[in-house]
Parts: C-alpha cells; sequence; structure tokens
C-alpha cells in the first residue's frame, strides 16, 4: 500500500483520535477548582440543551422546518431564480436577500432551514449567503432594543453594518466560488420552464401566513409596559391562533386538504388553548401534530411537503442538539459560567485594540444567541468594561454564527464554503468594530 496515499486519505480520522486523546491525557480532575468547572461545564450542557428545546425547537425551528419545507415545494423554481437566483439582476437579488430579516425575529439556527429551502431551490450562492447572515442579524425588534438599551448610535451601526455586511459578504463568497456558480447556472438554463400549480398570490399569501405564525409565536416581551411592541405581546397567542385559523383555510380551499381534519384540528387546539391558557406551547404542539397527521397522510401535495420538511428536520436538528451541548459546556449559559471563565472574556474585550475586536468577533461567531438575548448579554459585558468597537463586532458576529449553525452550514455547503464564510464574517465585523470605536472614542 502507498504510505502516502494512505495518509492522504486518514489523516482527518488521525487528527480527531489525537486530540481526542490530548484532552483526556491532561484532563483537569487533580485540584477541586478543576474539578468544579468540569463539573459545572457538564450541567452547564444540560441547561442550556433543555432551554433550546423548551424554547426553540417547538416555535420556532419546526415553523422554519414547515415553511422551508412549503418553499421546496411549493415555489417554482423559476420563481427563486428570478429574484435570487445566480442570474438574476444583482441589484434586485442581494436587495431582496439583506433585508429579509427585517421581519424574521430568528436566531442563527432558526435561519437554517430558511436557508437550506432557497438555496436548494436554485437561488445563487451570494444573495442565499446574504440571506443566512441578515436574517438574524437583522431583525426590526433587535435593531429597536439595541438602540434603546445600548444607545442610538450603537443601534444605527449595528443596522447599517448588518446590510452592508450581507451583501459585501454574499458578493465576496460569490466571487470566490465562481466556478461553481457557473456551474449551478449552466444546469439552471438546462431545466425546463415549470407550469405553477396555482397563482404567485396565493403561494405568497400561504408562505407569509406561515411567517407570521413563526414571527407572532416568537415575540418577544419589551422592557417596557406600555408601547406597541409590548400591546402586540399582550396579544400575541391570540394574533397566532388567528393566522393559525387562516392557515386552515388556506389549506382547505388551495390545497384541497381535507377540511373535516382540519377543522378538528381547529377545534382541538382551541379548546387545548382554553383549558391551558397559561401553558402556551401545548396548544402550540396540539395544532402542529395535527398539521403533520394531514398532511403526512396526504397523497398529494400535502404529503410531499411533510416529506420535505421532515427530511430536513433529520439532517438539521441532531446538528443543532450536538452543537448546543458542545456551546453549552465550553461557555455557559448567561450568567453561568463553562469550561472557559466569563472573566477571561470580559477582559479580552476591554479598550478598542484590534485583539479586543477580534476576540469580541471570534468568541460571538462561536456563542449561541438566542433571539435579542445578545442585547442584555453585552449590556453586562460593556458594564463589565466592554469598548464600544468590540461591543459592536460582537453584535455583528454573534447572532448570524454559532457553533451549531456552522456544523449545519458545513452540511448544507461544505467544508470550504462555511470556513471562507464564518471567517469572512469573523474578519468583518473586527474590522467594523475597531473602525466604529475609533470614530466614537476620537
Amino acid at each position: 500500500m502507498n504510505n502516502t496515499s494512505f495518509w492522504r486519505d486518514e489523516w482527518k480520522a488521525l487528527l480527531l483520535i489525537i486530540a481526542g486523546f490530548l484532552v483526556c491525557f491532561y484532563l483537569p480532575v487533580e485540584t477541586l477548582q478543576s474539578s468544579v468547572r468540569l463539573h459545572n461545564a457538564f450541567w452547564e450542557s444540560l441547561y442550556l440543551v433543555r432551554w433550546y428545546a423548551e424554547e426553540h425547537v417547538l416555535l420556532c425551528l419546526i415553523p422554519a422546518f414547515f415553511i422551508a419545507g412549503a418553499i421546496a415545494v411549493f415555489v417554482s423554481q423559476g420563481a427563486v431564480m428570478k429574484y435570487l437566483g445566480a442570474t438574476a439582476p444583482k441589484g434586485l437579488a442581494y436587495a431582496v436577500a439583506s433585508v429579509s430579516g427585517t421581519i424574521l425575529a430568528v436566531c442563527s439556527c432558526t435561519v437554517l432551514p430558511l436557508f437550506a429551502g432557497i438555496y436548494r431551490m436554485g437561488a445563487g450562492l451570494g444573495p442565499a449567503i446574504a440571506f443566512l447572515y441578515s436574517g438574524p442579524a437583522i431583525n426590526v425588534l433587535a435593531i429597536i432594543l439595541t438602540a434603546r438599551i445600548l444607545g442610538m448610535e450603537l443601534g444605527l451601526a449595528r443596522a447599517l453594518g448588518a446590510v452592508v455586511f450581507s451583501v459585501v459578504i454574499g458578493l465576496i463568497m460569490a466571487y470566490l466560488f465562481r466556478k461553481e456558480e457557473l456551474e449551478k447556472i449552466k444546469k439552471q438554463a438546462a431545466l425546463p420552464e415549470e407550469e405553477p400549480s396555482r397563482p404567485l398570490w396565493q403561494n405568497s399569501l400561504f408562505l407569509a401566513t406561515l411567517v407570521l405564525i413563526l414571527v407572532f409565536a416568537n415575540w418577544a416581551k419589551a422592557d417596557s409596559t406600555e408601547g406597541l411592541w409590548q400591546t402586540i405581546y399582550a396579544v400575541k397567542w391570540w394574533l397566532t391562533g388567528l393566522f393559525g385559523v387562516a392557515l386552515a383555510i388556506i389549506l382547505s380551499r388551495w390545497f384541497r386538504l381535507p377540511s373535516g381534519r382540519l377543522a378538528l384540528v381547529v377545534v382541538v387546539t382551541a379548546l387545548a388553548a382554553l383549558l391551558f391558557g397559561s401553558q402556551p406551547l401545548l396548544p402550540f404542539a396540539v395544532a402542529v401534530m395535527g398539521l403533520s397527521w394531514i398532511t403526512s397522510n396526504d397523497a398529494a401535495e400535502g404529503g410531499t411537503w411533510f416529506a420535505t420538511a421532515w427530511d430536513y428536520a433529520k439532517q438539521i436538528l441532531p446538528l443543532l442538539l450536538l452543537g448546543v451541548l458542545i456551546a453549552g459546556a465550553l461557555l455557559g449559559r448567561p450568567g453561568h459560567e463553562g469550561l472557559i471563565p466569563s472573566a477571561w472574556v470580559s477582559t479580552a474585550v476591554g479598550g478598542n485594540s484590534i485583539g479586543a475586536n477580534f476576540f469580541a468577533a471570534f468568541a460571538g461567531a462561536f456563542m449561541y444567541f438566542a433571539t435579542l438575548t445578545e442585547v442584555p448579554i453585552v449590556q453586562g459585558l460593556v458594564g463589565s468594561g466592554m469598548g464600544e468597537g468590540p461591543a459592536l463586532a460582537l453584535l455583528l458576529a454573534g447572532p448570524a454564527l454559532s457553533l451549531p449553525n456552522m456544523l449545519v452550514i458545513r452540511s448544507i455547503l461544505g467544508t470550504t464554503k462555511t470556513l471562507a464564510f464564518v471567517l469572512l464574517v469573523i474578519v468583518m465585523a473586527a474590522g467594523c468594530g475597531l473602525l466604529y470605536g475609533a470614530v466614537v472614542t476620537s
């Protein structure tokens, strides 16, 4: 056997084995302090994954899987390519992708099924990457909360930086992998023109209803007891239920799903809401199970929709949960420590040096931020001495990336494209933070 050829194929496995051996060999269990830290890391990983399951899987990910499945099944490939395809006008494609996140209150994980859906339907790499970054980075609630708590200047810098970043990173990714994009264009040109099964406005209204269910079910509580955002929060479940009924009507009239079964699910969900109003997850779960039951037993489009959503769930959910476990062990939850002491982070991001900005961007890229939680976390770090520049770097890198998010992106784009995307986000976030810090301190 050729040894050179052998190790060319096996070097990754060898490195993983060596890394695992070194971790086990140097496991710091001798001192009490080290043992306590390891103990905390173990429990933090479990606490974080439980919190993630409670707060995000049912309300965020499952609706996102259904939306991604709907994009793949009901939206024609021609429509995706017209607005986001590699041959679409760049101004239109990047404008649509870069501002799409303003209405999606999603985190770096919830956006992944949506990204996978549009990318596999024919969206160009550049616009798809712009959507992947902008989705969690510029939702309007996060921008307003940033401006209110951390200051108008930082809120505006975050909004502007996120929009510009999404376009610039998308353009760079499209240029770096332009050969693959050319191959994609050739394949798309050879595809026959699809005849849509229903008018575009019906599909658009259907998708908008699914998105509004996702948005209102995850509407966060405002920091004030008055105002529009708090008013919407107070009636969020009524709005979610209203759009749920609208979805049932759409599925019955336009998608020919059984009206009797849809009515049964609506009634049972309403009864669950009346009986368990203080636990809204229960009626929401009833509605999800009912929708799954109806679509999975449909022999036509509904069955294909459910099967596609299920494929996304099988691919993405295990990787996300594994990533959340690892992130919890390393960094813990807000206010709790994992293996890495929080004091290290606070010390490393003080001032506005190049190192502080890069560390903030790097740490933000690997930490997991749920929707809107990055703002109070940054507020606490600023109170501990974090500079203005590193604060912006963390806000630009953190919501768009996380360790769980990277694992899934790699399964969709491959290792090379994922590394390029992660490095671009870190470098640009650090550079923007450095520039912003220099301006505000001058």
